[in-house]
C-alpha cells in the first residue's frame, strides 16, 4: 500500500480509501465489518462514509452506514488507526428526510455533524467534507451549464465561518469539498485567505476511464493548490469490469437493482467499455484492476475510493496497488480516450 499526504497537512492516507455507501442497503453490517477488517489488514488506512448513506438515499436506511460504522470503531478500539471521513448533504429536493431539506449554514451543519458523531461513536472526524454545493451549477453528470443567481443560497462565506467553528471545537481536522467545479475550488481557497479561514484539503469527485472531465480544470488546481483528488466512482458504478456487457445482469449487482443509476449505461458507454475490457486481456490484467491502477497512478489523486458488495470484489479491488501499467498500456489507453474523449461526463 501506498500513503499520500492528504493535501498540505501531515496526515498520511492510503492510496486506495474504502467506500461504504452500500453498508446498509446491499451490505449488512457483519458484511462492513468483514470489509473493515479485511481493508485494514491489507493497508488501507482511509474510510469514507456520509450521512446520507447508504444510496440510494431512503428515509427507512439513512444512517446506517455511519452506524455501522460507528459500531465497528466501538467493538474493534482501532479509531486512531483510522482518518475517518464523513460529509454533509447540500440542498436537494430528494433528501427531504433530512432536516427538511438539507442546507449548508451554521444550523445545518451542526446538526449534521452532531448527528454523524453519535452514530459514528466518534468525537471527531477527520475529514469533513460538503458532499455537494449550496448554490445551483453543474453536477452527478449535469451537461449545459445555464447561470443561476439563487438569491436564496447560503453564502459559500457563511458555509467556511461555520465549518472553522467547528474545527476550533476539534470535532473536525480538516474540511473538504466534493462534486465541485474549478469556480468552487479557486472560490474557497480565496475565502480561506482572504478571512483567515481553514484551507480546503481535498476534492472528491467522480474519476474514471469514461469520466476523465477532471482533468480539464481542475486537476491542475489540484497540483497548484496542494487540494488532491478524492476520486469517487473509479469503476463507474462496476461498469468498467465489464460485468453488465452484451446486456447482463448480474444477480444483485447495483444496476441490476437499482435502475435509475444510468449515468455510465448508454451505448456510447458500452462500446468504450468493450475497448476497455480488450485492451486489459491483451496485457493479461483483470478489467476492474487495470482501471482502477489507472485512477491511482494519477498525479493529482490522493486516493482512489472503491467499493464492493463481496469480499472477493474488495480484495480484487485492493491489489490493484500491485498492478504497474506500463508505457505501451498507458498509450493504448490514451489512445482509446481520443477516440472516447469523455463518454459519461
Amino acid at each position: 500500500m501506498q500513503y499520500r499526504l492528504l493535501g498540505n497537512t501531515d496526515t498520511k492516507v492510503s492510496s486506495i480509501c474504502l467506500g461504504t455507501m452500500t453498508w446498509g442497503q446491499q451490505n449488512t453490517e457483519q458484511e462492513a465489518h468483514q470489509q473493515l477488517d479485511y481493508a485494514l489488514s491489507e493497508g488501507v488506512n482511509f474510510i469514507d462514509t456520509a450521512e446520507m448513506y447508504p444510496v440510494p438515499p431512503m428515509a427507512a436506511t439513512q444512517g446506517l452506514t455511519e452506524s455501522y460504522l460507528g459500531n465497528w470503531l466501538s467493538r474493534s478500539g482501532r479509531r486512531n488507526d483510522i482518518v475517518l471521513a464523513s460529509k454533509v448533504a447540500g440542498p436537494a429536493d430528494w433528501l427531504p428526510h433530512l432536516r427538511n431539506g438539507p442546507r449548508l449554514n451554521k444550523s445545518h451543519i451542526e446538526q449534521a455533524l452532531n448527528a454523524s458523531l453519535e452514530r459514528l461513536k466518534t468525537d471527531y472526524i477527520d475529514l469533513y467534507q460538503l458532499h455537494w454545493p449550496e448554490r445551483t451549477t453543474n453536477y452527478f453528470g449535469k451537461l449545459g451549464y445555464e447561470h443561476t443567481e439563487d438569491a436564496d443560497a447560503i453564502a459559500l462565506e457563511e458555509t467556511l465561518v461555520a465549518l472553522k467553528a467547528l474545527t476550533v471545537t476539534g470535532k473536525i481536522r480538516y474540511i473538504g469539498i466534493s462534486n465541485e467545479t474549478p469556480w468552487g475550488l479557486m472560490k474557497c481557497i480565496a475565502l480561506a485567505d482572504k478571512l483567515n479561514l481553514p484551507r480546503i484539503v481535498s476534492i472528491q469527485n467522480p474519476y474514471n476511464l469514461l469520466n476523465r472531465t477532471f482533468e480539464v480544470g481542475l486537476a491542475e488546481c489540484a497540483h497548484r493548490e496542494q487540494v488532491g483528488l478524492l476520486a469517487y466512482s473509479p469503476l463507474a458504478f462496476g461498469v468498467l469490469s465489464g460485468k453488465y456487457l452484451n446486456g447482463k445482469q448480474p444477480e444483485n449487482a447495483r444496476l441490476t437493482l437499482f435502475k435509475r443509476f444510468s449515468r455510465y449505461t448508454h451505448a456510447q458507454a458500452e462500446q468504450a467499455v468493450q475497448e476497455y475490457v480488450r485492451l486489459a486481456e491483451k496485457f493479461d490484467l483483470s478489467p476492474a484492476q487495470m482501471a482502477l491502477a489507472f485512477v491511482t497512478s494519477r498525479s493529482f489523486v490522493t486516493s482512489n475510493i472503491i467499493g464492493a458488495t463481496s469480499m472477493a470484489q474488495l480484495s480484487e479491488n485492493i491489489r490493484s496497488v500491485d498492478v504497474e501499467l506500463n508505457a505501451d498500456i498507458l498509450n493504448e489507453l490514451e489512445t482509446l480516450h481520443q477516440r472516447y474523449t469523455y463518454p459519461c461526463p
